[in-house]
């Protein structure tokens, strides 16, 4: 009994070090990858509109701009911790549509496992917040 609860000590010990700062590393990574796939979008609104039409979101240049804002200047907000909750949620529905309409014929695995992942994330962060070191926290007080 007393190995458990001395091994029970040392991992608590780092969990509770890294507990506060798991927000910040959720929203970095997480506005990254929108990031990462928001850029090319950006940069060729064109076949990006092309892309949207033939998914069958119309009119094609508008939701392709919308997306493709969104996800650039929605994963900026999420590194730097501002109106995080507004773009998580915003990002959640964007994935939600995304597997449900674009990627469920492929499956889980080599389909929308990403998808579903970053849909996740985003609900946790649309429900807790920013977190530390965060805009929303020096500006709102959370």
């Amino acid at each position: 009994m007393e190995y458990l609860a001395l091994l029970k000590n040392y991992l608590l010990i780092p969990v509770l070090f890294i507990q506060p700062y798991s927000w910040v590393f959720q929203r970095i990574i997480v506005g990254l990858i929108f990031i990462k796939h928001g850029f090319p979008k950006l940069n060729d609104l064109k076949g990006t509109a092309t892309m949207f039409d033939g998914m069958g979101f119309r009119p094609g240049h508008l939701w392709g701009t919308f997306i493709a804002l969104l996800e650039v200047v929605g994963g900026f907000a999420l590194i730097f911790g501002f109106l995080s909750q507004l773009f998580a949620l915003l990002f959640a529905i964007e994935m939600l549509v995304a597997i449900l309409v674009v990627k469920r014929k492929m499956g889980l695995v080599n389909g929308y496992e990403l998808d579903l992942i970053l849909l996740a994330t985003c609900l946790v962060i649309f429900a807790g917040g920013s977190g530390i070191f965060s805009i929303d926290q020096v500006v709102f007080g959370y």
